[in-house]
């Protein structure tokens, strides 16, 4: 019985140690990857990341050559540290702390030691490089920028770390990744694809030649091309224009939805964030709380719209059948609502019709229209939720799905927030508790980008394209067809030739008749937002932004634009003249309104953002 025992025990070790060897061997190949791993070296090619021109064919961003220090643990050597460190121009503990981070990721794959040395540092450099066994220079290409401008449209290029290795095994440590703007957005399009060198390695770890002959080898491929949308010559014009303001300009092409400026300010130059004094530029622009310069406010910014917004309150009034074409609304200084309450309004002719009303910025007259709209429902949560449904129909409310990494959703609030800011059911709430929106204010919130698509919207006459960057692939890519397709809002068609009408009258009669541009039949409308922020606790007023948004020509347009300036006071003030004048630059090419350049280019606001708690963002609870 025991010979029987025993004999089974052996023929089932023998069993299972065959099966776990026929696994090990034939099933699961991770032993010989090991082994492979141990055995070969491999070694990336670097392709040349694709280039980026704009609308008119003129580069924005090439290449240039540039060198990193690499280094696989596992091979180095005892060397003399002070003599290296001496040669990368860095200190002992930095070299240490190198070292450390490179064992720490891997001590097989290769680490970047020094990145991004220029060819004078090469040079030097690569004459000494046989001596540090383990260390090698690494060839790559680095952004070279053939503008000043359009910072925040090319984003730039930077290392990658370990939460994007470990999400997209592509890249290894060291590697470069785009991080912000078309960089980011048109990643896989513009980095093409490494070529890869398999090195074999004797066993004393001596390269001995390429693997099996070199079979397994592939060439880099490089990256495609990029044309973009925006205007090189506009865009560089209209950051001129923002020098010493804040705020932002972005321009659409109504047509198409291309996106031909789009301008942040402050800004900064592409070229501080390439190089050797990258980390160090980008940490001085990272920690600039005053004047933000990696923020885009044209993205980013949340801001209340102010009187441009009552083209759309028209809109909704003239969709809902709550007001004609025909019928005036008195005002005496402003709107009164909720017996002493009232809503105050600048001097005007009075009373006025739809026309009129756009044309003179009336508040009574669109805050009756506004009130209407509500009430036409038989509760103010029916009646907001319709309005709300018509401005989420021009792109408000949510992100407009263009083709840049950053954004802001704005807001525009429905029944489910007022209920909740007036505990409803407990007290009721009526139209008038949310007669700012009506203009603009209240708890309305847009990006410059989403003014500049309503504006595009209305200069279609109801539809609008997607906006965005890309304009042209150079490769197998193609553009995406949501580009392409027209989104039409809830409001027919015919009700925008009025307010079209009426936003020409701004320039004919209006609040902008002091600043038309000759020869060109512009649509346009100011805005002055108040401007709130919290300080402790207690809602504190700062000086209005100025506003404009506006389209031209009037028939067929060929731009529509969106301007805000920060603490600006008026619209007409700086944002309406800064509009007519990339409106004018983009049609004809020259500035005839030399009076207005001088104005807007000398011109500073440093003096308003040096007040106290100027600087701070516009809040408001949500």
């Amino acid at each position: 019985m025991r010979k029987i025992v025993l004999i089974a025990l052996v023929l089932f070790s023998g069993v299972v140690f065959s099966a776990r060897l026929f696994y090990l061997q034939v099933i699961d190949a991770s032993s010989q990857a090991l082994s492979e791993n141990n055995a070969i070296k491999v070694l990336y090619d670097y392709p040349q990341r694709g280039y980026m021109f704009d609308r008119n064919g003129k580069l924005l961003v090439s290449n240039q050559p540039s060198y990193d220090v690499m280094v696989i643990p596992r091979d180095v050597k005892p060397l003399d540290t002070l003599e290296f460190c001496a040669l990368l121009k860095i200190t002992k503990q930095d070299f240490l702390n190198i070292m450390e981070k490179a064992r720490t990721y891997s001590p097989r794959l290769p680490s970047v030691v020094i990145p991004q040395l220029n060819k004078a540092d090469y040079a030097s450099l690569s004459e000494k490089m046989y001596k540090y066994t383990g260390f090698y220079i690494q060839r790559r290409s680095l952004r070279e920028y053939q503008v000043n401008h359009s910072a925040n449209v090319m984003g730039y290029i930077a290392e990658v770390n370990n939460a994007i290795i470990e999400k997209n095994p592509y890249y290894q440590m060291g590697e470069l990744i785009g991080t912000a703007g078309v960089e980011k957005e048109y990643e896989e399009v513009l980095r093409g694809v490494k070529g890869v060198k398999y090195i074999q390695k004797d066993r004393f770890n001596r390269d001995i030649g390429p693997y099996k002959e070199g079979i397994f080898d592939t060439l880099p491929e490089r990256g495609s091309d990029v044309t973009l949308t925006i205007d090189a010559i506009l865009q560089q014009y209209g950051e001129e224009l923002m020098v010493n303001k804040r705020g932002g300009i972005v321009a659409i092409e109504p047509s198409t939805g291309e996106i031909l400026t789009l301008v942040t300010a402050p800004s900064y130059d592409p070229a501080l964030l390439v190089g050797r004094d990258r980390s160090k530029n980008f940490t001085k622009l990272y920690y600039d709380t005053i004047a933000k310069p990696l923020y885009d406010r044209v993205l980013q910014g949340e801001y209340p719209p102010g009187s441009p917004f009552k083209t759309l309150t028209g809109l909704i009034g003239l969709q809902e059948d709550v007001i004609d074409l025909k019928e005036t609304v008195a005002c005496h200084g402003g709107y009164n609502y909720g017996g002493r309450r009232k809503l105050g309004c600048h001097h005007h002719p009075s009373p006025l019709a739809m026309l009129g009303g756009i044309a003179n910025s009336c508040n009574a007259y669109f805050c009756t229209v506004y009130r209407r709209s509500i009430e036409k429902y038989a509760t103010p949560q029916e009646g907001i939720d319709h309005w709300n449904a018509h401005l989420s129909s021009f792109g408000l409310g949510d992100f407009l799905g263009y083709d840049l990494p950053s954004g802001k959703r704005g807001y525009i609030p429905n029944s489910k927030y007022y209920n909740r800011a007036y505990k409803f059911p407990e007290y009721k709430w009526y139209a008038t508790a949310t007669i700012s929106n009506a203009i603009g204010q209240g708890e309305v919130l847009l990006t410059p980008m989403q003014m500049a698509n309503f504006t595009a919207t209305i200069a279609n006459r109801g539809y609008y394209y997607t906006p965005h960057i890309i304009k042209n692939i150079i490769g197998p890519d193609t553009i995406p067809k949501k580009f392409k397709e027209k989104h039409y809002t809830t409001v027919d068609a015919k009700h925008f030739e009025p307010v079209v009408d009426g936003m020409h009258q701004v320039y004919q009669r209006g609040t902008a008749a002091s600043i038309q541009i000759p020869g060109i039949e512009i649509c346009g409308k100011t805005g002055t937002a108040e401007n709130f922020t919290k300080i402790d606790g207690k809602r504190v007023q700062l000086t209005d932004h100025s506003i404009f948004v506006a389209f031209a020509p009037k028939d067929n347009p060929k731009i529509a634009i969106a301007v805000f300036v920060e603490n600006g006071y008026w619209g007409s003030r700086w944002a309406g003249r800064i509009a007519g004048l990339m409106i004018e630059k983009y049609l004809k090419g020259e500035i005839t309104r030399k009076d207005m350049e001088k104005f807007v280019l000398e011109g500073s606001l440093e003096n308003e953002y040096a007040k106290p708690y100027s600087g701070l963002p516009f809040t408001i609870n949500k």
